[in-house]
């Protein structure tokens, strides 16, 4: 019978003590300092005018008030008026409707243009094409909607005259309800897709050219090329730009109210309209406060949807 030896189990050394935690230096303290003195008129200036005026609609929504008298407090008999309201419900449905089609036909032509300009043309002419596709977004919305008014007008605007020249007969573009949405939707769009565009020519930029060119040799050319690859990698300046689109579309008012006044009925009235009319026109200001937080809610919507989407649509490098 043999004897086996048991190695000695040699002791641990105790385990050292955790290091302090480094003090912060005064430049560190100085940097933090002088951020949060940069950051304060942003943070302060959201508080006041968004946070705070949120915050006064949904308390203002609960009471009626008309400045004269004193408030009083309704509960929600306004957001119960506001779904027996025609003319509220009509406008939602309207606003929805502007909203599809307008940013839709604003991407479309957007992208189609921004393809356009990237494409082989000298630079100081891509930088005109630029400069003059973003320059309506600069001009105000309300002049330019005078402008359109008295171009679209059935008697003497000078749309109707050129068609004319070709025999069509004057168009009702502003007094009849299927042309009047449309033609509020197309002077909306010609003001509003420079922004889009862009967006579109600084997200073609990024895309390596060296993936086109690979492409190029696999013989993926034209149309197939932008749907297989252009519209992939552009896909996060598309989220970008239709999240801003919608966002826009949805708070539309200087066009409807300038070139048609909601009208003819309420064919082109819109929800922002409908608030403007109930607070300043009627003195309904807890009225105008519900349909303004339904109007934030939907928007939190829709934008909200529209990310759940984009993590199956968006395709980041």
């Amino acid at each position: 019978m043999t004897n086996t030896q048991i190695p000695a189990v040699r002791p641990q050394p105790p385990a050292a003590p955790p290091a302090p935690a480094p003090r912060r230096s005064a430049r560190d303290r100085g940097t933090r300092l002088l951020a949060t003195l940069f950051l304060a008129p942003t943070i302060v200036g959201i508080v006041v005018f968004t946070v705070v005026p949120i915050i006064g609609s949904v308390v203002l929504s609960l009471f009626h008030w008309n400045v004269i008298d004193d408030p009083s407090f309704t509960g929600a008999d306004n957001y119960r008026e506001v779904f027996t309201d025609s003319t509220v419900l009509a406008s939602f449905g309207n606003t929805l409707l502007f909203m599809v089609f307008a940013v839709a036909l604003q991407l479309v032509i957007a992208l189609v243009l921004a393809l356009a300009v990237n494409g082989r043309m000298p630079v100081w002419l891509r930088s005109v094409f630029r400069s003059a596709f973003f320059f309506p977004l600069v001009l105000s919305a309300a002049s330019i909607s005078v402008v359109m008014k008295y171009l679209f007008n059935q008697d003497f605007g000078v749309v109707n005259w050129l068609l004319g020249l070709v025999g069509v007969a004057p168009v009702p573009w502003l007094t009849s309800e299927n042309a009047a949405m449309a033609t509020v939707i197309l002077v909306y769009v010609w003001q509003q897709f420079g922004f889009s565009f862009l967006l579109f020519v600084g997200g073609l930029n990024n895309i390596p050219k060296e993936i086109h060119e690979a492409a190029a040799l696999d013989g993926a050319t034209g149309l197939r090329k932008h749907l297989g690859i252009t519209l992939p990698l552009l896909s996060p300046t598309l989220l970008v730009a239709s999240v801003v689109g919608i966002i826009n579309a949805l708070q539309v008012f200087e066009q409807p109210y300038v070139l048609t006044n909601g009208g003819p009925g309420d064919a082109t009235r819109t929800v922002v309209m409908v608030i403007y009319e109930s607070a300043f026109e009627q003195l309904r200001f807890g009225a105008a406060s519900a349909v303004g937080v339904l109007l934030f809610v939907l928007i939190m919507a829709v934008t909200a949807l529209q990310f759940r989407l984009s993590r199956r649509f968006v395709h980041y490098q």
